[in-house]
């Protein structure tokens, strides 16, 4: 399988500009260079099944709670239960995530893709509730399964949003060089993207997991993802040791 190529900005990389059909440089932007993802190793493909079979345990053992927020989701506002949603995963390509919806049906007809914000209104009472337990979430266990995701790496983004934020961050799109997970480092120590400033401070913590991923920093991850579920971020959290801004 030859490798996928994902652009990223030149001053990643030593090598010359390239146009790509893709993403046509645009005057006063970066121009982008196509950076090589390799294809997976058998020990990651083993990784990646030993995963799905984990996933599918957690999935069945959560199925009532599921079921339970499904029917309670349907009661209490019009649309539908779950939603799906278009994501960016590994090199690039586009896959589509899974989630019980927490807004209210067709929010963002008029807006377009946007972020959350605190007191977001399109947030409806029993999605506060979902979102503030993470039990939104758990559909993205049969993404896992799909082999689309893992339960531990950089969350993935939208394609509308990827496309405004990979010509405005350097190197964002180094993020994409391994597959996204339902939980992270950034996740357990940042806040969830408002702003551009907060994207940045995100992308330092995934660089810095992708460089030292290890089967010990995923069980760490996994830990303080519970510590955090249950109001106790306070056991692990430290403030880090240089600026990410």
């Amino acid at each position: 399988m030859p490798p996928t190529l994902i652009p990223v900005s030149s001053k990643w990389s030593s090598r010359p500009t390239t146009r790509t059909t893709a993403h046509p440089p645009v005057r006063g932007r970066t121009a982008y260079v196509p950076v090589v993802v390799s294809p997976p190793t058998l020990a990651e493909r083993l990784r990646d099944l030993g995963e799905a079979l984990v996933a599918a345990g957690m999935l069945v053992v959560s199925a009532p709670l599921l079921a339970l927020c499904c029917l309670i989701v349907r009661l209490t506002s019009p649309g539908p239960a779950l939603y799906r949603q278009s994501r960016v995963g590994r090199g690039g390509r586009v896959f589509t995530l899974y989630k019980i919806r927490t807004m209210y049906h067709n929010c963002e007809l008029y807006t377009g893709p946007r972020w959350c914000q605190p007191g977001d209104p399109r947030i409806t009472p029993v999605g506060r509730v979902l979102r503030k337990l993470h039990l939104d979430e758990l559909p993205q266990l049969w993404n896992v399964i799909r082999g689309d995701m893992r339960l531990i790496g950089p969350r993935p983004e939208r394609p509308e949003i990827v496309a405004r934020l990979r010509e405005r961050i350097v190197g964002y799109d180094r993020r994409h060089v391994v597959k996204p997970g339902i939980t992270g480092f950034a996740q357990i120590h940042l806040p969830p993207d408002s702003c551009l400033r907060s994207v940045k401070n995100k992308l330092a913590y995934d660089l810095f997991y992708i460089r030292r991923r290890h089967w010990r920093f995923d069980l760490y991850i996994l830990a303080a993802t519970l510590l955090k579920l249950f109001g106790l971020r306070f056991l692990y959290h430290r403030p880090p040791r240089y600026p990410t801004g």
